[in-house]
């Protein structure tokens, strides 16, 4: 295999850069994984979706631990407010099989995969670059690091990235989104919300916008039966820029059915984010020794719910085109060839084409 005794640096031990270094580690490299953070990252409780052919995959693959949580539902629920009154009306229901993650739970699994990789915790990297020998340099304030290949998965503002496209901006899509989870016992009295979330997920769509809400395994010390409902809202944010949880409140009893705008703008949130979204696609996603994984290759709009999607699917292109190639710089050649044109909102919620991808 052309990984096999090659060094790997990974720049970003996220999603997307766990999931490169269990990639790298089962194709034989010798794999060092540089984060930024010097905590713990499954404290990050937000909802992830992943299409179930690709969770079995995952799984089958060593990537994810079985005993992982999801809370899976087959059917999706398309509903809008009454015009003029606070009821909710269905206008859809289809099948539509997605496995909702907590994010912490998806990161830790990985992460454990990812124990035969040597980890540089709370260690920015400054920089990355060509060491004049055909490999790579990895400048941290402890010095620097050669390596064969290495993995730029450090998000939409990645420094790898810069290697291989640095005039590369991220342009304003003209929206935002707004995460946020809840307990579920915090919405109790929303019976009827609870209900058909235990076997759906909704979405709400109101004028300029929408949004999305599913139960996720609540994790830490809570049993794997235990849930929190988490949301995603997408829509234009306003010009002033206004508290980042007001508004979101806001826009739910404005265009809401009252049960679901209960939820979020009288809820005791768990964990709440606020954020632009940009588009962003390098024009090429693998230039040896340099490949990019995750949001350093390209944003995928939240919309579509594919951002992590994407990253997981990386890291198996990855490991495939390693255990493949007769050299680094082959397989790198051949993650271009396949990951380039995977450019953002390839896949879409309820979409088919996932699932049969990874069937």
């Amino acid at each position: 295999m052309a990984a096999t005794g090659s060094r790997m640096g990974v720049v970003g031990g996220s999603i997307a850069g766990c999931a490169a270094a269990v990639a790298g580690i089962r194709a034989g490299a010798e794999v060092t994984v540089y984060e930024r953070s010097d905590g713990e990252l499954r404290g990050r409780g937000l909802g992830i979706v992943i299409p179930p052919p690709l969770h079995r995959r995952l799984v089958g693959t060593g990537y994810l631990d079985a005993a992982m949580p999801t809370a899976p539902v087959a059917t999706r629920v398309w509903l809008t407010r009454v015009p003029g009154e606070r009821s909710a009306r269905e206008f859809a229901r289809q099948p539509s099989a997605v496995t909702p993650c907590n994010w912490g739970l998806l990161w830790q699994s990985l992460r454990s995969a990812a124990s035969g990789a040597r980890h540089h915790r709370g260690l920015p990297v400054l920089s990355v670059g060509h060491d004049g020998d055909g490999g790579a340099l990895v400048r941290t304030a402890g010095g620097e690091e050669s390596y064969d290949i290495v993995v730029g998965a450090d998000g939409h503002g990645s420094l790898t990235r810069r290697v291989l496209a640095p005039d590369l901006r991220a342009s304003p899509a003209g929206y935002a989104v707004w995460r946020g989870t809840l307990p579920v016992d915090a919405s109790a009295e929303h019976l009827g919300a609870l209900q058909l979330l235990r076997t759906s997920w909704v979405t709400i769509g109101f004028p300029g916008g929408h949004g999305i809400f599913y139960l996720i395994p609540r994790g830490g010390d809570a049993g794997p039966d235990e849930r929190l409902l988490a949301y995603a809202i997408y829509a234009t944010p306003p010009e002033d820029a206004p508290d980042g949880a007001g508004h979101v409140r806001w826009l739910a009893d404005e265009h809401f059915p009252q049960e679901w705008a209960d939820i979020v703008a009288r809820g005791e949130h768990a964990a709440m984010t606020c954020h632009p979204v940009v588009d962003l696609h390098a024009p090429v996603a693998a230039d040896p020794p340099f490949l990019l994984a995750g949001d350093a290759a390209g944003v995928t709009r939240p919309h579509t719910a594919s951002g992590a999607v994407k990253a997981l699917q990386d890291a198996l292109c990855l490991e495939e085109a390693l255990r493949t190639s007769p050299t680094p710089a082959g397989a790198l050649r051949r993650y271009a060839r396949e990951r380039t044109p995977e450019g953002p909102g390839w896949w879409s919620w309820g979409a088919g084409s996932a699932a049969r991808r990874w069937s």
